[in-house]
């Protein structure tokens, strides 16, 4: 299975622009109920990603103030992204390699294209192995 085979079933892809108010995202994450976004300049390019930690860590715990403090202040710059066609199982050991919970899908062209999690990878590996135990218990047990 490929990034591209969980994430084209997505109806949102979830993003604010980097001179968007740091009050403005922490209301978009907080609608959405996600935990982080891709951060887009104004031609639409990803520049960033900002998380609810970032938020807490960077303007709450500093005492800042949300509603004039833009993204571009606070995202993170250092990004781990992965093409469309990865194998997941690619991303599992991206994700260990640099200690990141999601992964930024972006195609050759540069455009993004979401994000993906720890959790979906899990979600999909927990869900293979148990078509797997599925499978060997009706090889091992058949139905007479």
């Amino acid at each position: 299975m490929k990034v591209l085979d969980l994430i084209q079933s997505r109806q949102e892809i979830f993003s604010v622009q980097e001179d968007a108010t740091i009050h403005g995202a922490a209301r978009y994450l907080r609608d959405r109920r996600v935990r982080s976004v891709g951060v887009l300049d104004a031609a639409g390019r990803l520049t960033g990603v900002v998380s609810q930690s970032d938020i807490s860590d960077k303007v709450a715990a500093e005492n800042k103030c949300p509603a004039w403090m833009r993204v571009s202040e606070i995202m993170s710059r250092g990004l781990v992204v992965v093409r469309p066609e990865m194998p997941l199982d690619e991303c599992l050991r991206l994700m260990e390699k640099h200690g990141v919970f999601h992964l930024l899908v972006v195609e050759e062209s540069g455009r993004f294209l979401g994000m993906i999690s720890v959790a979906d990878l899990l979600q999909v590996i927990a869900s293979d192995h148990k078509a797997r135990a599925d499978m060997f218990e009706a090889f091992a047990f058949p139905q007479r």
